[in-house]
């Protein structure tokens, strides 16, 4: 980007007051810049979708755009069996501290999930060995994304976190089975259910979204003494690789009926598990 500034006879004569206007204009304009194409993005994840054989399919998401190369070429794509040689088994309380607080949410349906997004940043942090990741959302995907010793689960809840001087990401994730019903998610069903595909089509909206006021991410049980570890990237476009991923090892339940619901939104939304050459599944 350029700026084009107005020749003069004595460039001297430019008072020092003119120059830092103009330094904070251009500070202005970079920020837009910025929020713009972060917008961008979140609208570019609607532009695949989950079905094999699909021109928009997860094989031929790294051919939709020069940017999401790395879902077909990169070689710590996510997700992976929890017996991945990528992968180790930790004690939690050695390197990650959560510190949660309620916040303002909204609960949306992109699409191709339905997420769970805190305004602000304003709902408290993780902190994996000494850097600190801020909390932006949470979403989930139906049956699970990741699988353990080859099992695939119920379901599966991503905590999404960026660390806003790096621009790092951190994932903790929690697989669920069919069983009691979760807490948390009995908080939202009736909300996911009013913001669902159908209605999606019907009002002809890429998106919809509700404000659902204060929400605590402190009441997401996540429990257990061990994790799991490893560097992977995000699952949807770009396919970002570099991120840290924290899974859980203990198995939480959600019941049948909030299974349904979140499939019923947006129907299955599985990303298939990575070969060895992390090129996605055909």
């Amino acid at each position: 980007m350029k700026l084009q500034q107005r020749t003069r006879s004595k460039r001297s004569s430019s008072s020092p007051s003119t120059f830092c206007l103009a330094s904070l204009l251009l500070l202005l304009l970079l920020a837009l810049y910025s929020q713009s194409s972060f917008a961008q993005e979140v609208e570019d994840e609607r532009e695949f979708d989950y079905i094999r054989g699909s021109q928009k399919g997860p094989s031929k998401w790294g051919e939709l755009k020069k940017d999401w190369e790395a879902c077909k070429t990169g070689q710590l794509q996510s997700p992976i069996d929890m017996s991945d040689q990528r992968v180790k088994l930790l004690n939690r309380s050695l390197d990650i501290n959560r510190s949660y607080k309620p916040a303002n949410a909204i609960v949306k349906n992109r699409g191709h999930d339905i997420s769970l997004q805190w305004k602000g940043s304003d709902a408290g942090s993780i902190r994996i060995n000494g850097t600190e990741y801020l909390l932006q959302q949470c979403h989930w995907h139906s049956p699970s994304e990741h699988t353990v010793n080859g099992r695939s689960y119920d379901m599966e809840l991503h905590m999404v976190h960026l660390n806003p001087e790096t621009n790092g990401i951190a994932v903790v994730g929690v697989l669920y089975k069919a069983g009691s019903p979760d807490h948390f998610l009995s908080k939202l069903i009736q909300d996911i259910k009013s913001i669902e595909h159908d209605e999606m089509d019907k009002n002809k909206k890429k998106e919809i979204e509700k404000e659902m006021g204060v929400m605590d991410p402190r009441e997401i049980k996540i429990g257990g003494k061990k994790y799991y570890r490893y560097i992977g990237s995000l699952t949807v476009p770009p396919c970002t690789e570099g991120v840290v991923w924290t899974m859980s090892r203990k198995i939480r339940t959600v019941s049948r009926d909030q299974i349904k619901a979140l499939r019923d939104a947006v129907h299955d939304n599985k990303m298939p598990g990575q070969f060895s050459n992390s090129i996605r599944e055909k």
